[in-house]
């Protein structure tokens, strides 16, 4: 590694050091005044370092997420539902086939049966995502 490379990954290791460091004292600091009462100066420096460590989680840890058809089958697995269960919020055995194989968009009626009976926040369902659009080659029929 040259002298420029091995320079500025001392310094990423150095800063990530540094920043770890920093997250164990604010979370020391959290436990210390966990049982401080709001509107007191501890409630309040709690509360400083509950912001500080969410905001360096959300930066450090970030999850993305899901597309809809994932948040979809990850409530079929939560509710321990079948693609026939579906039927009532997506239509059809065909439809809920074209929806989770991505061949068909969810549209706004679906959307709002999934937030509404299975609790789907309507935020990832209006996610645009990719949707499979291969088809399949004609059939030959003489």
């Amino acid at each position: 590694m040259d002298v420029i490379g091995k320079d500025k990954l001392d310094r990423c290791m150095r800063k990530h050091a540094e920043a770890r460091d920093q997250l164990a004292a604010w979370l020391a600091h959290v436990e210390s005044l966990f049982f401080a009462d709001p509107g007191t100066p501890e409630g309040d420096r709690l509360e400083i370092h509950v912001a500080l460590v969410k905001e360096y989680e959300s930066k450090q840890f970030f999850i993305p997420a899901p597309d809809p058809i994932e948040a979809i089958k990850f409530h079929m697995e939560r509710l321990n539902l079948t693609r026939k269960d579906l039927e009532p919020y997506l239509g059809s055995r065909a439809r809920v086939s074209e929806v989770l194989n991505r061949k068909r968009p969810l549209t706004i009626s679906m959307i709002r049966r999934l937030q509404e009976d299975l609790g789907i926040p309507a935020t990832i369902l209006v996610k645009e995502y990719p949707l499979n659009t291969k088809s399949r080659p004609a059939q030959y029929s003489p």
